[in-house]
């Protein structure tokens, strides 16, 4: 088939309040080549820092997003996107008093096991 219509995206199972739709992946089509999703982090949402084997785009739809790569911080506002390569090590949080909505695209594709993330 020369393309994919997604219209039921997977939800990733979380602990942590963050809404994560797959539309694209390893795990929603099986494809590791890239993987795109959609995500909300709530208020005051944080995950450990991680070394991942993907290069990660970050487009922010709303609210604000902190970044921690390579000892700076960067804030992500409303309309802005962010490259994180392969390598960096990374913390992603959203301190902030309201939601972030923001699409991420992984290449190659998000996987559990090449985010190695920091306990």
């Amino acid at each position: 088939m020369s393309y994919y219509h997604q219209k039921a995206p997977f939800v990733v199972p979380t602990d942590d309040g963050k809404l994560i739709e797959e539309h694209f992946g390893l795990a929603s089509t099986g494809e590791g080549q890239a993987s795109l999703a959609h995500m909300v982090a709530p208020p005051h949402w944080s995950e450990p820092f991680q070394l991942p084997e993907f290069d990660e785009y970050t487009f922010l739809y709303r609210g604000r997003k902190k970044i921690e790569a390579d000892g700076i911080e960067i804030i992500l506002n409303p309309g802005e996107s962010l490259l994180i390569k392969a390598g960096t090590r990374v913390r992603y949080s959203n301190p902030f008093e309201e939601e972030a909505e923001y699409v991420s695209f992984c290449l190659p594709a998000f996987s559990p096991d090449g985010v190695h993330r920091e306990e």
